[in-house]
């Protein structure tokens, strides 16, 4: 076999060569047509001259460990083997990498998409007991749909008791560990966090990667001091002081991650407002809650469009949204395990989702000067209702009365009071209301 790269038209076997997409120190990349299926692929074929003895044994080894890892994330090898004197790897072909990604402007949220990905397929990895010891931008191949998956696990090593020192690495994401020669599952925890702090505050801290590093105002500006802390538990220089995997990491990913998309929700708001000021939405709300605030006692915010609503709600009046559209806390003393609705403590039953019985409820009685009506179960040893309650909390009977609402109107559907000067549902039963 010849030491020079392929030419473009060269035949392989079935596979022709179309372009050349990157040259590492151990093999040349490139983008190929297969004749026979009449898809494109990516061949990767190792500079090495001749195969025997002298043949990198990361290439085998790569072949081996990409068939034990079946993962969404991680580039499956399509097919392995000698063609015309060539080892190569054949793969799906990508759009390109995060690297050629990353030059360019990511919005928060695309990134947040990104670092789960990343996360996964290594977690995934580290689950098999499998290092990849060269995380890079790199090596993170980009589909369509903002896919992400991350290949050549040509130096991975398989840690079955110990892992075996390796010093291989990439300079730039690589672990100060990992380039004395002690590589581990949190080197590839530190490299995670070098590509999630470049992608974030668009700068790479480099040795000897003192905290806080280049970037760090804009880091700030863009995610929560929570998620601020997550990167910089990752790239601690220390590792004993970094997740223990990417397995952990993933976990701590995602135990943070609804708090910090809130936190963006909220910041592109607060943004808007300082802009444009207040929208035609919010003052909308805003003369809503002037007059009906109190009444219906709105203290909740719709998850979807952030609309003012009540926890007696069964649907968001302003978008439709049902299930758990609630955002906030109830002033209730207790909550519903099953519809995080409040509950009081003496009710043995959730009056708004009609879920199983509270099993700690109370035998002492409390007064509300809420309770406003009667229990039409001629059984029910207290009868008395809030408004817009769906069942009775002591005995579970489904209240038929049709609330009103003052200045309001009777559902068609339901009967019961709507405000169609402002609302698009009816917040009891979801019913479209008609203009």
């Amino acid at each position: 076999m010849g030491t020079g790269l392929l030419k473009r038209r060269q035949k392989l076997g079935k596979y022709r060569i179309e372009k050349r997409l990157a040259v590492t120190n151990f093999a040349s990349v490139y983008e190929a047509y297969d004749t026979i299926l009449g898809v494109r692929v990516a061949l990767k074929i190792p500079h090495k001259p001749q195969l025997g003895e002298k043949f990198p044994e990361e290439f085998r080894k790569e072949g081996r460990v990409a068939a034990k890892l079946d993962h969404p994330h991680i580039l499956p090898i399509k097919d392995a083997g000698i063609i015309d004197g060539h080892f190569v790897i054949v793969s799906p072909l990508g759009v390109g990498t995060l690297a050629d990604r990353i030059g360019y402007r990511l919005a928060t949220d695309k990134i947040l998409d990104l670092c789960a990905q990343m996360l996964e397929a290594v977690a995934h990895a580290h689950g098999l007991r499998v290092i990849h010891c060269d995380i890079k931008p790199e090596n993170f191949i980009l589909f369509p749909d903002n896919e992400l998956r991350l290949a050549d696990f040509g130096i991975a090593k398989i840690a079955l008791r110990t892992v075996k020192a390796s010093g291989s690495g990439t300079l730039g994401y690589l672990a100060p560990e990992q380039a004395m020669g002690r590589p581990g599952y949190r080197s590839d925890v530190f490299s995670l966090g070098l590509i999630i702090y470049r992608m974030l505050a668009g700068k790479l801290p480099e040795w000897p990667f003192t905290w806080p590093g280049p970037g760090y105002d804009k880091l700030r500006q863009r995610v929560p001091a929570e998620f601020v802390a997550f990167v910089r538990k990752s790239v601690d220089v220390t590792p004993s002081r970094r997740f223990a995997n990417a397995a952990t990491m993933l976990a701590e990913f995602e135990r943070i991650l609804p708090r910090t998309q809130a936190w963006l929700r909220k910041s592109r708001r607060r943004r808007t407002r300082e802009t444009n000021g207040p929208s035609w939405h919010e003052v909308r709300w805003r003369q809503f809650r002037r007059r009906y605030g109190k009444q219906l006692e709105t203290r909740f915010n719709c998850r979807k469009c952030h609309g003012p609503v009540a926890e007696s709600m069964q649907a968001c009046p302003w978008c439709g949204s049902a299930g758990r559209f609630l955002d906030g806390q109830t002033t209730f003393p207790a909550e519903c395990p099953r519809c995080q609705r409040g509950s009081k403590l003496d009710w043995h039953y959730c009056p708004w989702c009609y879920g199983p019985k509270f099993e700690d409820a109370t035998e002492r009685e409390y007064a509300d000067k809420r309770y406003s009506a009667r229990c039409a179960n001629p059984r029910c040893a207290r009868k008395q209702l809030m408004p817009h309650m769906r069942y009775c909390p002591w005995c579970r009977t489904k209240v038929r009365k049709r609330w009103k609402l003052a200045d309001g109107s009777p559902c068609d559907r339901c009967g019961n009071g709507v405000l169609p000067e402002f609302w698009g549902w009816c917040p009891w039963c979801a019913g479209h209301l008609e203009s």
